[in-house]
C-alpha cells in the first residue's frame, strides 16, 4: 500500500513538469508573435501633401503636413520634416495623402526646368505644332497617348493619303508658341504639343512634319495595342478602289525601230509597173502602181 503514494507522487511531479515546459513555450510563442505584430504596427513620421500640388509647382509648408506611416512600408527617399520640402519644386502631382519622396522633386542643384526630369533614359522631348482640330479640340493632356497621323500626296501619286505614322506617343506637355505676325501687325498664336519619344521616332516626326497635315488621334487609357493599317486615299474612302500611282511608259527600243521603219516605208514613193495591151491592130499602155 506504501507503494500507492509514492506513484501518485512521481506522477504529480512529471505532471506538473510537463506542464510547465507547455506553459514556458506557450508564452514564448505568443510573445514572438506578440512582438511581430508590433513591429507590423510600428509607425513613424513621414511628409504627406494636404491638398493638390501641381506639376510644377514650388511647395510651401501650407500644402504639406507630418502622418503616421508603418515603419515597413515607407518608400525610398521620404521626408520626416515638412521644412525639408519647402521651396521643392514638384517633378510629378501630388494628391491629398501622397507621401512627398525625393525622386519626385526637382534636385537640389538641378535645373530649374520640371519637363527634363519627366522625360525617360533614352527618349527626347519634341515639340509639334498643331491645330485646335488636329489637338483633339484641346482635350489633349499631359499623361495621355496619341496616334500621329499625316495627310500628305506621295511622289507619283494622284491624289493624297492619309497614314498612321507614329502610334501610343505619351503626351508631356501642352502649350502655345507666338508665330510669324500677320498683315495687320497681330500675333499668331499656334498651339503646341510636346511628346515623348525614342530618337528614331523623333527622325519620323520630323519628316512628316514637313511633309503634310499632322492630327493627333487620341488613345483610350490602358490602350498599347499597335493598329495595322495601310493608309487612305479619297477613292478608296469613296468607291473602295484601290489607287495606284500612273507611271509614264516610256517605249522601248524595239518598238522605236519598228515605228521608224513605218515611217520610212510610208515615205517611199509606190512602184508602177507600165503593162502593153494589144486589141487587134490597136496598142494601148495601161499602168499600174503596186500595193504596198
Amino acid at each position: 500500500m506504501a507503494a500507492k503514494p509514492k506513484a501518485v507522487v512521481i506522477i504529480g511531479i512529471v505532471a506538473v513538469a510537463i506542464a510547465a515546459v507547455a506553459s514556458y513555450a506557450l508564452y514564448n510563442y505568443l510573445k514572438g508573435q506578440e512582438e511581430k505584430v508590433a513591429t507590423a504596427v510600428a509607425t513613424t513620421k513621414v511628409v504627406v501633401a494636404s491638398q493638390d500640388i501641381s506639376t510644377g509647382t514650388t511647395i510651401n509648408t501650407s500644402q504639406v503636413k507630418t502622418a503616421d506611416w508603418p515603419k515597413a512600408n515607407v518608400p525610398q527617399g521620404a521626408f520626416v520634416s515638412t521644412d525639408q520640402v519647402a521651396g521643392r519644386i514638384a517633378v510629378d502631382r501630388f494628391v491629398p495623402g501622397d507621401i512627398i519622396v525625393e525622386a519626385k522633386l526637382v534636385p537640389k542643384e538641378g535645373q530649374t526646368g520640371v519637363l527634363t526630369y519627366k522625360i525617360p533614359e533614352g527618349h527626347r522631348a519634341m515639340t509639334v505644332a498643331v491645330d485646335q482640330v488636329a489637338g483633339v479640340a484641346g482635350f489633349i493632356t499631359p499623361g495621355n497617348k496619341v496616334d500621329v497621323v499625316l495627310t500628305t500626296s506621295p511622289p507619283g501619286a494622284s491624289q493624297q493619303i492619309s497614314k498612321i505614322v507614329l502610334q501610343n506617343v505619351p503626351i508631356l506637355a501642352t502649350g502655345q508658341i507666338v508665330s510669324e505676325q500677320q498683315k495687320d501687325g497681330k500675333p499668331v498664336i499656334v498651339p503646341t504639343v510636346t511628346v515623348d519619344v525614342t530618337p528614331e521616332d523623333a527622325e519620323k516626326l520630323a519628316i512628316a512634319s514637313t511633309q503634310g497635315r499632322l492630327q493627333l488621334v487620341l488613345r483610350r487609357a490602358g490602350d498599347a495595342e499597335v493598329a495595322k493599317t495601310v493608309g487612305e486615299t479619297v477613292s478608296k474612302v469613296m468607291t473602295g478602289a484601290t489607287v495606284v500611282a500612273k507611271a509614264e511608259k516610256t517605249p522601248s527600243t524595239k518598238a522605236k525601230v519598228a515605228k521608224k521603219a513605218k515611217e520610212v516605208e510610208a515615205e517611199k514613193p509606190a512602184e508602177v509597173t507600165h503593162v502593153e495591151i494589144l486589141r487587134g491592130s490597136q496598142k494601148t499602155t495601161e499602168s499600174f502602181k503596186s500595193e504596198k
